[in-house]
């Protein structure tokens, strides 16, 4: 149901359509194990239940990479409360609603937004995402077409003569007052200016941002990501890029989605087991990854349990507004009076579950408050069934993510994701940037044990939630 309550239909077929010739466009091949072979990275064969077994004989990466071609290579980042996100909320919603689930859009406030595109005449390569922030205090919905130049840090002397009329790159300013590098090209004509991000630490690229600036100017001023800046700069460098175009568009009084879907069993009052993950992005992000990998395995969840026997309730959460810290989880929680909270079994939220980062050797067990739980347990167990005891994490302290908001009231919650095997703080380099797409950043194999680790617990505990 909509925000007033109306059941809705949702056109999926153009964005399927779309998203099987995406931006990317490779066919990843799909995982090929049969269900009782040693699945990669596990140290023995699996010794499956019946539930076991039928779950990883229906879960299938390949079906869940074409909802994922949809979400980041049709509708692109879904940054909270924007028009992305909202597609994707209607694509989600579809997805529930044509398998037969109870779905409904749950709305709740978020912050104002403040985008930019980056464009050129004839195209940037379509490998990388060209979102970016845009600063407040620039000019906004406004599109600029220009000569662009390299003014490198931004000091006085990088300027070459003919900056009026131009789109400026500049260094993102650490050391010095951005306000200041914008003003000295304004100052010169620069019709509009991009920051171009550095590098983060630890190996982490930068991601798009918008800058600050101490006060209005009247043009265009826009963050970069690293990806963009070197992309950038290789065009340039080729003679390839002449011209740029940067748009700018400011989303205000904005309501994001929590996408909400059930299955109930018996009078509907009996215990619930939840499957989650956030399915917005960030700013210049197409989130394959984070998090569209762990919504993604929801959908294929979705399509696999409904058919199997239950004793509990089935519910599935995707989240908007993670990203701006877990505000849709939040709200979710908040709305729940004591006696729906108590009904919750387990809350088993996906958040990054796909990375071909090679480090991310092990499969962690995440716990806000660092205490198992009946989610940590069936998780683990589930692992010991497929093989995997080996590649699983004991359980770790850390929130960060949506199973905190229901760590915080008392529910049985935990986060599972790939990571590197040194720390869960150790993410692969893509992460949060416009290299986070499925050609970069997704390993249908792991992708595949994830569906199938995660759908082993959930029957489980549908089965006997008590």
């Amino acid at each position: 149901m909509d925000a007033l309550g109306g059941k809705f239909r949702l056109s999926r077929r153009k964005i399927l359509t779309t998203a099987a010739g995406g931006v990317a466009g490779l066919a990843l091949p799909a995982p090929a194990w049969a269900v009782g072979d040693r699945r990669p990275g596990a140290t023995r064969p699996p010794s499956l239940t019946p539930g076991d077994q039928q779950v990883a004989a229906k879960v299938s990466a390949r079906r869940a990479l074409t909802d994922l071609r949809a979400l980041t290579e049709t509708i692109g980042p879904r940054v909270a409360g924007t028009p992305g996100e909202r597609r994707a909320a209607d694509y989600l919603g579809g997805v529930f609603d044509d398998l037969g689930y109870d779905t409904t859009l749950q709305p709740f406030a978020v912050e104002d937004k403040y985008l930019a595109r980056l464009d050129a005449p004839g195209g940037l390569p379509r490998d990388l995402c060209w979102q970016a922030g845009a600063s407040p205090y620039g000019a906004l919905d406004v599109t600029v077409r220009a000569g662009v130049i390299d003014a490198g840090i931004g000091g006085s002397d990088d300027y070459p003569a003919n900056v009026a009329g131009r789109i400026v790159l500049i260094d993102n300013p650490w050391l010095e007052d951005p306000g200041v590098l914008a003003g000295r090209a304004i100052e010169r004509g620069a019709a509009a200016v991009v920051f171009l991000a550095e590098d983060l630490f630890a190996g982490l690229r930068a991601p798009a941002w918008s800058p600050w600036l101490p006060e209005p100017v009247a043009v265009p001023v826009v963050g970069a990501a690293w990806a963009q800046k070197i992309r950038l700069r290789e065009l340039l460098a080729a003679g390839q890029l002449r011209e740029l175009i940067v748009s700018t568009s400011a989303h205000r009084g904005l309501t994001s989605h929590n996408v909400l879907a059930e299955r109930r069993t018996g009078n509907g009052d009996g215990p619930v087991v939840m499957v989650s993950a956030h399915y917005d992005s960030v700013v210049g992000a197409p989130g394959a990854n984070d998090d569209g990998s762990g919504t993604v395995l929801c959908l294929e969840l979705a399509r696999v349990l409904r058919t199997m026997p239950a004793n509990a309730t089935l519910r599935f959460g995707l989240w908007g507004a993670e990203e701006d810290g877990t505000v849709g989880s939040l709200h979710y929680v908040s709305q729940l009076p004591q006696v729906e909270r108590d009904r919750i079994v387990a809350l088993f939220h996906n958040d990054m579950v796909a990375t071909t980062f090679a480090p991310a050797t092990r499969y962690w067990l995440l716990s806000a408050t660092g205490e198992a739980n009946r989610a940590t347990a069936e998780v683990a167990a589930a692992a010991r069934r497929l093989g995997y005891a080996s590649r699983i994490s004991p359980v770790t302290q850390r929130g960060f993510s949506d199973h905190e908001s229901f760590q915080q009231a008392g529910i049985a919650a935990a986060n599972f994701s790939w990571r590197s095997e040194e720390s869960p703080a150790d993410l692969e380099p893509q992460n949060h940037t416009p290299e986070d797409t499925i050609a970069a950043n997704i390993s249908p194999e792991r992708l595949q044990v994830s569906m199938e680790l995660i759908g082993a617990a959930a029957y489980n505990t549908l089965h006997d939630p008590v």
